[in-house]
């Protein structure tokens, strides 16, 4: 299924006509803020036009789904939702074909009169007498399907179910509806695939952008080239043999998976747009092959270092016949319009060494590297127009001039995808500060590793795609947009999962609903509670960040040392729910007390808080603060700060490959090894005891690798110095480092501390030399003269 240009500006111009058209009949009914009893309908994404009548019609297990003769899509729709309703609800309907639709059941139906005429769109149709689905495309009544589905579980009850009278008039804003998952640094097993094509189809996304080489892995088996997946599927981690790391990681798709994985994802009306990186990311083709694509004869091993690799095709016409091999298997295996080939972060240091590159440059009249990347991707934009393909790659390609075959996929920041339209190229709006799902969901220490720059719920809701700045005409341009999930730190499905969901529902309803249906945050809030529990149902590892209640203390700990006492502020990130808690570590229910306002506790105590949705359905895992002398002396690596001017901006687990539940996770700055201990209560205080780590240093920072500062040493091994009150304050403590540059191993640092009283700053860095480990810190806790004494470093080989 491949994807029209300009589709989504259409099908909006079409949209707003009709609603123009319609306005004082359906439309008078649409769902928004004002509409009380349409945002109450448990739908996500939110229709285009919604009309409550009174009544209602129920389904039960005698309910039939009828479909008429020779109406396969509708047979395969139909079929979807009875398997889909039997999962979740356990209520078993009927399949039925029936040349008329008999009363009292659910019919679905291919009309190429129906209702809604805009692409993709549908007409569903509740009343007393039963309930009606219609549409001009295959994909409309799937659609259609969908949203009946969701009005089918309402709650997280069994069996059967009251459907509320009602008249839908649906279709999407967009053409592109996308969601990116990385394989190449972390591979994922077809059924985890296929499981999130099954959810992409439940929000209604239509395009899984599948990146599927890195210079971590290339996962794609190329018959013409089978040292690809020989080699170039599989590294040795850099902790191998050690805590779990397994001594070879990788994995490939074969052929046959592919071509079963595209037909599963077409069956649910969803295009499978392929990306093979190139020219940069390109380091696990050039382990394969290196005198034949690489720039140099050199071959390096398939990457472990996650960020921006030196390796580039080279640009001969050697290259270039293995480039359009690979292209003709892919074109073979995908029949998706668009193809993407990446572009981004392709540093030139090669090209630039490169005599023959260089002279390549000065035959074809190129002033400069960015030039020969625009060449580069025009040769092949023009190779795969010839074959009835387009191509798109990251905003990288617009530096040294656009191709103008070529489409753009905007992910820093949105000005890409601004001036790509116009200047009258075909966009994707995929900005990394918005709708980039690997950026962590909230700063909070039960987070699972990942990038933070944290994208909460919320941030993903207020995205708009359309620019202000964009005419009428250029804003057809824009095509949709898409979420990206890069996968260094998730090496799990279960990371997967935490980390889309339930972040997907935003983007399915910025990405399907009208402008004027997807701008209530509150609305949206209310809906969410059912599409919750429904993940419940299925199975789904939902991140809960969104509502977990978080527990502030005013004045910080220091303060509440001091007093012995501490007013306690609850709240969540969405501000929303109905928090109650307990003070003495009991489950809070919602016969415990409300919050209402900050109260006052005396140490020691143990609060536990949890939102409740208004049917008094937990929003959340109940979260615990504990409040004593222990617990308030120690600080978390979340509740650590960056020294000045730097910045943690990475959650790492203890070993990059290792696939274990519950490891280990730091917050690390991969420039500066130093974190601030803030406002640290040093009367009584005799020690410090850290819980430290030694990770693997697996990054390719590239040009920014001179800004990785070293910190001067009094040992060849390094120690961790404590600080008072800055980075070049007095030098409280020295604790040597152990031995050992393996990663992958916790140990214990111990050392006793000058008396100082009052509230302080603690600097803490690591002085080891910066081309061994990373060190991390992963818990500080300040010790009375007592608590010294009981402790006692020991080292925690192999993650435990």
């Amino acid at each position: 299924m491949g994807l029209r240009t300009r589709t989504a500006g259409v099908a909006l111009r079409q949209g707003v006509l009709l609603f123009v058209a319609l306005a004082g009949g359906i439309c008078s009914s649409m769902a928004h803020a004002g509409d009380a009893a349409a945002a109450a309908l448990p739908l996500l994404p939110m229709p285009a036009q919604v009309q409550r009548a009174p009544g209602h019609f129920e389904v039960s297990a005698a309910t039939v789904i009828s479909v008429s003769p020779g109406d396969a899509a509708a047979a395969r729709a139909a079929h979807e939702l009875a398997n889909l309703l039997n999962r979740t609800r356990h209520l078993t309907l009927a399949v039925r074909v029936q040349g008329t639709a008999p009363a009292h059941a659910i019919r679905l139906q291919r009309d190429p009169h129906a209702a809604v005429e805009q692409a993709e769109g549908y007409a569903l149709d509740v009343d007393a007498q039963g309930i009606r689905i219609s549409a001009r495309s295959d994909a409309g009544l799937f659609y259609g399907a969908m949203t009946l589905w969701q009005l089918l579980t309402p709650d997280n009850a069994r069996g059967a179910v009251r459907v509320p009278a009602l008249a839908i008039r649906d279709w999407p804003r967009f053409a592109w509806r996308g969601l990116m998952l990385d394989v190449a640094r972390h591979y994922q097993s077809p059924a985890t695939i296929k499981r999130l094509l099954d959810a992409m189809a439940e929000h209604k996304l239509n395009v899984f952008h599948w990146h599927l080489t890195d210079d971590q892995g290339w996962r794609i088996e190329i018959r013409r080239y089978p040292e690809l997946t020989r080699i170039g599927a599989w590294r040795t981690p850099p902790g191998a043999g050690s805590g779990g790391e397994p001594e070879r990681y990788g994995g490939f798709y074969t052929q046959a998976q592919i071509r079963d994985i595209v037909a599963y994802a077409a069956a649910r009306h969803i295009t499978v747009v392929p990306e093979l990186d190139m020219p940069g990311h390109a380091q696990a083709a050039v382990a394969a092959y290196p005198r034949l694509i690489g720039v140099t004869d050199e071959r390096p091993a398939v990457s472990v270092d996650w960020g921006v690799n030196p390796y580039l095709y080279g640009v001969d016409d050697a290259s270039f016949a293995f480039i359009e091999h690979v292209l003709d298997e892919v074109m073979a295996l995908f029949p998706s319009t668009y193809i993407h080939v990446g572009g981004d972060e392709a540093i030139k240091d090669q090209w630039k060494a490169s005599p023959a590159v260089q002279a390549k440059m000065r035959t074809l009249g190129i002033k400069n590297e960015d030039g020969l990347q625009s060449w580069f991707i025009d040769r092949i934009g023009r190779y795969l127009a010839a074959h009835g393909r387009r191509l798109i790659g990251w905003d990288e390609i617009l530096e040294g001039g656009l191709p103008a075959s070529a489409s753009v996929m905007s992910w820093r920041g949105t000005q890409g995808a601004i001036d790509a339209a116009k200047a009258g190229h075909d966009v994707v709006l995929a900005p990394a500060g918005s709708l980039y799902f690997d950026n962590l969901q909230s700063a909070s220490a039960d987070e699972p590793s990942g990038r933070l720059a944290i994208l909460p719920l919320s941030k993903v809701y207020a995205f708009e795609p359309v620019d202000a700045s964009l005419d009428a005409e250029q804003a057809r341009h824009v095509l949709g947009l898409e979420a990206a999930l890069w996968t260094e730190y998730m090496p799990s499905g279960w990371h997967v999962q935490h980390a889309i969901f339930p972040r997907i529902d935003a983007l399915a309803e910025r990405a399907w609903s009208p402008p004027q249906a997807s701008h209530d945050w509150q609305d949206f809030l209310a809906r969410l509670p059912a599409q919750l529990r429904r993940y419940r149902m299925q199975g789904i590892a939902f991140a809960d960040s969104a509502f977990a209640v978080e527990t502030t203390l005013e004045g910080g700990p220091a303060a509440a040392l001091a007093a012995n006492k501490a007013r306690v502020s609850l709240g969540n990130q969405a501000h929303y729910g109905d928090i109650r808690y307990t003070v003495d570590g009991s489950a809070p229910t919602m016969a415990s007390a409300a919050y209402a306002a900050p109260f006052e506790v005396t140490l020691p105590a143990t609060i536990r808080a949890l939102a409740f949705a208004a049917d008094g359905t937990p929003l959340a895992a109940a979260r615990t603060r504990t409040l004593d002398r222990v617990a308030l002396s120690t600080r978390s690596s979340s509740d650590l700060h960056a020294c000045p001017g730097g910045d943690l901006g990475l959650r790492v687990p203890l070993l990059p490959d290792l696939d274990r539940a519950g490891t280990p996770v730091y917050n690390v700055d991969l420039f500066h090894s130093c974190w601030i201990y803030p406002q640290a209560r040093l009367d009584g205080v005799a020690a410090i005891h850290v819980d430290a780590a030694r990770l693997a240093r697996n990054y390719g920072l590239a040009h920014d690798q001179a800004k990785v500062v070293a910190y001067p040493a009094n040992s060849a091994q390094g120690e961790l110095e404590v600080r008072l009150d800055t980075c070049d304050g007095t030098v409280l403590a020295r604790l040597p480092l152990p031995a050992g540059g393996a990663p992958g191993v916790r140990f214990d640092l111990q050392g006793t501390l000058p008396p100082h009283a009052g509230n302080h700053d603690l600097c803490l860095r690591f002085t080891a030399p910066i081309r061994g480990p990373l060190y991390a810190i992963g818990a500080v806790q300040l010790l009375d003269h007592a608590m010294a004494a009981r402790h006692r470093p020991v080292s925690k080989e192999d993650g435990k």
